[in-house]
């Protein structure tokens, strides 16, 4: 690990930086795995607490929404005393297998900034030395729009989720009574999903460094865009329109910083160029 690490980048073969990349995926797998042992041991907090946060009526999101019922003059429409459904698990093994899962998805999100931080020591040979000053800039931004995309999806579009279908019912002769994988699955694909949809600036820079975007792509295509956002707002919200119209405001918000971002990162690059020219 040490002699592949002090190798020349320019002279490494393709199987040194294959040697590299494993030794990086091991060192972040490694500390995943750390912080998912800690969440495993604190499993009252990270399921009665925040798992299943968003299925008891006093969730900070229902409070809002019932304070803000209340300031609109709609009386008490959009408070939720009671989430009509119970949450079961009908394999034997259900509750272990949710508890191991549930703590490698709690260790990916605490691991995060670290993950990042080995993704960028991997490509940073390959940047200028001006590029790999702002590596902590780069970990910062990283870990700050996945975090913030982490807490839209739980304490957004969890628990509108949940809410409206955990009360949907096609017959009063139907019981809610949701399996553990299907309850917490829900939960970890709007967290997870809301998270990497944020990291969508950092993903425009990287396009537009290396030539495959660029600003006048993203605002000719901004119309197909706002489809494909809409799209993923139906995937990661229930069926109704509001749901759908929260989840897309943020990620066009988030495309339109795209189109900025990548034209600074361009006008930088015709600068670079004039220069040596």
């Amino acid at each position: 690990m040490e002699n592949s690490s002090k190798k020349d980048p320019q002279s490494m073969s393709f199987l040194d930086h294959l040697e590299e990349l494993r030794w990086h995926m091991i060192r972040a797998t490694l500390a995943v795995l750390i912080a998912a042992v800690a969440a495993f041991i604190a499993k009252e907090f990270i399921f009665d607490v925040l798992i299943f946060g968003p299925k008891k009526p006093d969730f900070p999101t229902y409070n809002g929404l019932c304070n803000l019922s209340k300031l609109l003059g709609l009386d008490e429409s959009l408070c939720f005393k009671e989430l009509p459904f119970s949450v079961q698990s009908r394999k034997v093994a259900g509750q272990f297998s949710v508890h191991i899962w549930t703590s490698i998805t709690a260790g990916f999100i605490v691991a995060f900034p670290y993950v990042i931080y080995e993704f960028w020591k991997f490509i940073a040979p390959a940047m200028y030395d001006k590029e790999r000053k702002y590596s902590k800039g780069f970990i910062i931004i990283c870990s700050f729009l996945f975090f913030l995309g982490v807490l839209f999806g739980y304490y957004i579009i969890t628990p509108l989720s949940i809410n409206f279908l955990g009360g949907y019912q096609v017959s009063k002769e139907v019981l809610n009574e949701f399996d553990i994988d299907s309850y917490i699955g829900l939960v970890r694909a709007s967290v997870i999903a809301c998270g990497l949809i944020f990291e969508l600036p950092v993903i425009m820079f990287f396009l537009t460094k290396v030539g495959l975007v660029t600003p006048e792509f993203l605002k000719k295509y901004r119309k197909f865009a706002l489809v494909i956002v809409l799209i993923l707002s139906a995937i990661i919200t229930p069926p109704d329109i509001a749901s759908q119209i929260i989840v897309a405001i943020p990620i066009l918000i988030l495309y339109e910083v795209s189109i900025f971002i990548s034209k600074m990162v361009i006008k930088k690059q015709n600068k670079q160029l004039s220069k040596h020219t």
